[in-house]
């Protein structure tokens, strides 16, 4: 069988430490900011998450690939991490829905991965030492070749990825019987995110990342919606412009990941990388409003400072992580604005959090009430 006939295959990260394994199939190398996914669920959805862009992504979860892919289980057009990095990779798969092989999506999309490898090693030793770049290859031969295209790499410190993956027309969602209309800004959108917001009686155009309010006005939505996506969000000015234009006429605001970074910049706050970011669909946050816990899906490697959103009279803190107290969500006062860092679409993970889009169309409808 194939899987018998592998090459040798290897993880090198940037500070010169290897882990060994074995190719997929695909031979050649593949360079990314190496980072660990606990989900023990959902691997298609991680794959085509715009967030994960430019990264290498390794899976805690000891099997991947067992339950095939489904057409439908996909969050964006494409496959957009760098790599896979995995224990254990199943050509076979056993699930009746199931549209092809995990193998077969990866051939498809020219997906390189690599199996075989000491992932809790590799967890433990980037838990420790931080993120980092990192390339997986067949070309185990010429390591010092890799080390030099590796030191070559851009860092993920101050690197602008959501022009990347932003659509680049606009296009609509949701039919013009739709009891509301949103303006979305794509940096990284899912496709989850428009779903929950069509299913809650919503029309749906989304915008290119360099889109200005002229373009989202243009709509005449009833709200605004900044999406998640990847990067470190301090380049994304325009986004910042646009979250201070849109907060300034005190319209509708919700931001998630990406776009819940972008709100805290555009109001004076800052951000800063993480050591090894939060990615999973157990991470747990407490909602310091309701004071209730919730099982959040979360992907991201940059954080809001919650020194600053302290600082900012016009803010209030109104989540935290609970495994280490970092900024989760936040609220303007005074202002028809909230956003938080995880994923309340889920997508793959637990719809704790699916309150949030309903929290936002309870905005919106207070909104027009007052405008009648």
């Amino acid at each position: 069988m194939k899987y018998t006939q592998r090459k040798k295959a290897i993880l090198l990260l940037e500070d010169g430490t290897i882990f060994e394994g074995k190719s997929i199939g695909i031979q050649g190398s593949a360079f990314g900011e190496i980072c660990f996914n606990t989900g023990m669920t959902g691997y298609q959805e991680i794959f085509t998450d715009p967030s994960y862009y430019g990264q290498m992504m390794l899976t805690t979860n000891a099997h991947i690939g067992n339950y095939g892919v489904n057409n439908d289980e996909v969050e964006s057009d494409s496959i957009k991490i760098a790599g896979l990095v995995c224990r254990n990779f199943s050509y076979n798969y056993s699930r009746e829905n199931a549209s092809d092989s995990l193998e077969a999506f990866f051939e498809k999309n020219n997906l390189i991965a690599i199996s075989d490898v000491d992932t809790r090693a590799v967890v433990r030793y980037i838990r420790d030492k931080g993120a980092m770049n990192s390339v997986i290859s067949t070309e185990v031969d010429n390591i010092e070749k890799l080390k030099e295209q590796l030191s070559n790499q851009p860092n993920m410190d101050g690197l602008e990825l959501a022009s990347k993956v932003s659509t680049k027309e606009p296009y609509i969602v949701g039919g013009d019987d739709a009891k509301f209309k949103i303006s979305a800004l794509d940096i990284g959108i899912k496709k989850n995110i428009i779903r929950n917001l069509v299913k809650r009686g919503c029309q749906v155009k989304v915008f290119p990342y360099n889109a200005t309010f002229k373009d989202l006005e243009s709509f005449n939505p009833d709200g605004y919606f900044l999406s998640n996506g990847p990067g470190d969000p301090t380049p994304l000015k325009n986004a910042q412009k646009l979250a201070k234009e849109i907060i300034k006429r005190d319209l509708p605001l919700f931001g998630i990941c990406l776009g819940h970074q972008v709100i805290a910049l555009a109001n004076g706050m800052s951000t800063y990388k993480m050591h090894n970011g939060h990615r999973g669909i157990n991470h747990p946050v407490k909602n310091l409003i309701s004071g209730k816990g919730e099982i959040t899906s979360q992907n991201h490697g940059f954080v809001v400072d919650a020194d600053s959103l302290e600082n900012n009279n016009e803010f209030e803190l109104t989540h935290i992580h609970l495994n280490d107290n970092t900024v989760a969500g936040m609220r303007m006062k005074n202002k028809n604005c909230f956003s938080v860092q995880y994923h309340p679409e889920a997508s793959p993970g637990p719809h704790d959090s699916s309150y949030l889009f309903d929290e936002f169309i309870e905005n919106i409808k207070k909104k027009k009430l007052t405008l009648t």
